[in-house]
This record gives C-alpha cells, sequence and structure tokens, in this order.
C-alpha cells in the first residue's frame, strides 16, 4: 500500500484540504510534516466549512488517524483552541497523534516574529507573525523546546533559561520591549502537559508500523514548493520544507517508501505576502480572480495576490517533487472570462527563458510572455467527467497539462466536497 505525498505546487492556498478530503477515504494516516499555524485549509463539509490551521485535515474524515509529525512546530494554544473547536461541533478528535520531537512555539516566539518583522519597515518578509520562524531558528540553534521536554519540569526550567538570556537582550536593548520571564514560559506550557501527553508518541515508528502492515498513509504538505526555504524566492519564504524532500525528514520515513507524490495547482496563480510574481495582475482582471475565487487568507485573512497561470513554475514543481500527478484546483473561477492568458515563458532583460531562473533578481525582474486560450461561460459546478466539461474548459486543461510535465489527475470544479472530475486514480 502507498506513502503519498501531498504538495503545494504554488506560493501556497491551492485548495490542498480539497484534495485530502477526495484521498482521505481511502487512506489511514493524514501526515502534517512541516510548518505551524501559519497556513490553513478550507475544507467544505456538506453544508459545513471548517478552517483548519494546524491541525492535518485528514481530521474531518471518520476512521483517519492524524498525525502531526516532527517537522511541524507546534503552538500548544492553538492546538488545543483547534481540538476544542471541532469537539463543539461533534468531530471526534481523539485519534490525534503528536511527535515527542516536534518543537513548540513559545511566547517569545511570537513576541521576537512581530517586533523583527515591524523593524524591517520595508524590507519585511510577509511573516504572519506567529512565531514559525523564530521557532525554526532555535531548532537550528539547538535551543529549541521540544514537545517531550514539557514532560520534565527541570529540563524545561534549564532549555527556557538558556534561550531567554540572549532574547531578552534582543527584546529590550534593541526593540524597547519588556523581557519576558522564564516562569511566566513554563507556566504557560506546563499548563498543557496533562492534556498533551495522551497524545504524544514516537510517530516515525508508528508510520513506518503502518506502513509494514500495508496501511496508506499521505503526508500533507504546508504551504507550497515556492515557498520551500531551499526551493522557493529566498528570503521571501516559510522557515521549512515544503517540498516532497521535507515529508522524509519531517515524518521519519525513508524515500523508498513513498509511492506517488501529488502536487496541488491552482487554475491561476495567488501569492500572501512579499517577493517576486511575474504574473501577477493589478488591474480589473486581477480584482475579478480575487473576489470570484474568494481569495484571502485562510490564516491571515490578507487579500491575496492573483495572477494567470504560470507554466514554468509548474514544471519547477515537477523536477523539484517528482511529480507523478497533478490536482488541478479552482477552474470554475475561470468560467465567464473570453480569454485566458497563460504564462508560458518569461522575458529577462531581452532574452526568453523557459525556466524559472536560478538567479533570483532575474525571476524578480522576469515579464511573462503569454499565449492566450478562449474562455467559456457554461456552469462546471455540476460537471462530473471530463467529456461534460465545456471544449474551450477541455482544451485549457490539456494545454496546461502539457506544459506542466505531469499528468492532471483530478480537476475541482467548484468548492464543494464533490465537486470534482476524477481523470486518473489518485490511490
Amino acid at each position: 500500500m502507498p506513502a503519498i505525498v501531498l504538495v503545494g505546487a504554488q506560493w501556497g492556498d491551492e485548495g490542498k484540504g480539497k484534495a485530502t478530503d477526495l484521498l482521505a477515504s481511502r487512506i489511514d494516516y493524514v501526515v502534517k510534516f512541516n510548518g505551524g499555524n501559519n497556513a490553513g485549509h478550507t475544507v467544505v463539509v456538506g453544508n459545513e466549512k471548517y478552517a483548519l490551521h494546524l491541525l492535518p485535515s485528514g481530521i474531518l474524515t471518520p476512521g483517519v488517524t492524524p498525525v502531526i509529525s516532527n517537522g511541524v512546530v507546534i503552538d500548544l494554544e492553538v492546538l488545543f483552541g483547534e481540538l476544542s473547536a471541532l469537539s463543539s461541533r461533534g468531530i471526534d478528535v481523539s485519534r490525534l497523534r503528536v511527535s515527542a520531537n516536534a518543537h513548540i512555539i513559545t511566547s517569545y516566539h511570537r513576541t521576537l516574529d512581530k517586533v523583527t518583522e515591524r523593524f524591517l519597515g520595508k524590507r519585511q518578509i510577509g511573516t504572519t507573525g506567529r512565531g514559525i520562524g523564530p521557532t525554526y531558528a532555535d531548532k537550528i540553534n539547538r535551543v529549541g523546546i521540544r514537545v517531550q521536554d514539557i514532560f520534565d519540569e527541570g529540563i524545561l526550567r534549564q532549555k527556557v533559561e538558556s534561550a531567554l538570556e540572549i532574547k531578552n537582550h534582543l527584546l529590550v536593548k534593541i526593540y524597547n520591549r519588556r523581557a519576558i520571564t522564564a516562569d511566566e514560559v513554563i507556566t504557560e506550557l506546563m499548563s498543557y502537559a496533562d492534556r498533551l501527553r495522551p497524545m504524544v508518541c514516537d510517530t516515525s515508528l508508528e508510520l513506518n508500523s503502518a506502513l509494514d502492515a500495508n496501511k496508506t498513509v499521505l503526508f500533507e504538505g504546508g504551504q507550497a514548493t515556492m515557498l520551500d526555504v531551499d526551493h522557493g524566492t529566498y528570503p521571501f519564504v516559510t522557515s521549512s520544507n515544503a517540498t516532497s524532500g521535507g515529508a522524509l525528514t519531517g515524518s521519519g520515513i525513508g524515500p523508498t517508501r513513498v509511492d506517488r507524490v501529488i502536487a496541488v495547482v491552482k487554475a491561476y496563480t495567488t501569492r500572501v505576502g512579499s517577493g517576486p510574481f511575474p504574473t501577477e495582475l493589478f488591474d480589473d482582471s486581477g480584482e475579478y480572480l480575487r473576489s470570484k475565487g474568494f481569495e484571502f487568507g485562510t490564516t491571515t485573512g490578507r487579500p491575496r495576490r492573483c495572477g494567470w497561470y504560470d507554466a514554468p513554475i509548474a514544471r519547477y514543481t515537477t523536477r523539484i517533487n517528482g511529480v507523478t500527478d497533478f490536482v488541478l484546483t479552482k477552474l470554475d473561477v475561470l468560467t465567464g472570462l473570453d480569454e485566458i492568458p497563460v504564462c508560458v515563458a518569461y522575458d529577462v532583460d531581452g532574452t526568453r527563458v523557459d525556466e524559472v531562473p536560478v538567479n533570483q533578481s532575474d525571476f524578480h525582474h522576469a515579464t511573462p510572455i503569454y499565449e492566450n486560450f478562449s474562455g467559456w461561460t457554461e456552469d462546471i459546478t455540476g460537471v462530473r467527467t471530463f467529456d461534460d466539461l465545456p471544449a474551450n474548459a477541455q482544451k485549457y486543461v490539456l494545454a496546461l497539462e502539457k506544459m506542466s510535465g505531469a499528468r492532471f489527475s483530478a480537476i475541482g470544479v467548484g468548492p464543494a466536497r464533490d465537486a470534482i472530475v476524477v481523470r486518473h486514480d489518485l490511490v
């Protein structure tokens, strides 16, 4: 049985929750392997809408075991807030597993994230201010707090006091903020220990044992390829590996375990925060995509920057992740447009460039070279087979598939849970 990695193909917000939901009835585990509560999934189940920020979206499917693995950074207040909200709506959350090795976002991480971003002024990265970056920085600097630490007050105190020695100097002397005491941090973290303990386990062992037992495991990436700290539009990226390789280090499984890599790509392109975006629209077309696609961040509420489909980015995603299948989402948003441009290459200082430039400056100054496709006016939200899509919608999808480097196995045609056209089996 397969281990499947699911990643975003652009700058996030592609609709990964919908893709996970499509697979959920046929899988046994859903694993969040990177990031924290700095990105969200919106999943529609019947008439109910669920906005998830930290929890894997598989938690909404009965019988599936959701896992927060070691590559994730966890804000415990957010974790228990989401669990309580789901429980109050009748969702069973008792199956959740949490890695003992996952790092914890503390109050000083959140504070440092916000004041540092403000301090940067015009050079801001566009962080959500939720402490994600500072927590990963502490992890790499080996001064982080892990889930297992809150079960031993002595170790926890030692680590918090050590971390605050430097951080309080920054807060007080550079950012003119008050010092944070070790006691307040320890008291807050220890208050979650009893509730957290039953969820904590060796998630790497459990996942490998599940695969040994022929269970199907889905690894669900937060953010997306172009936000990966190594392979994205650095420095305007997240602080973790959001690509398929991150699923391995972020969960403790080996590369030979992975059978399929599914990338979710929107029928146009969006991003939130700062950084280069070649196909970004500043006219009525951009506002049309934003309003019709309801392009506002699940976590932040910020309006998303909108642009046309970027085929070089899709090809880049295929290469970096080893994509076997794409899930195309939000095709219905394009309904009603007379003409739909697609970026097929870039112009960089008068030279045509067919792939994403390795030089960040070149990418920042790249202007899109477009090919135009005819649109359609028919309502496609009720379509469930590819042949029933309008002819121009079919041509658009097939053209994108050819440009993107991997087959388009499913197509989202509306916000409803079942509003999807399946062309190829994903499991």
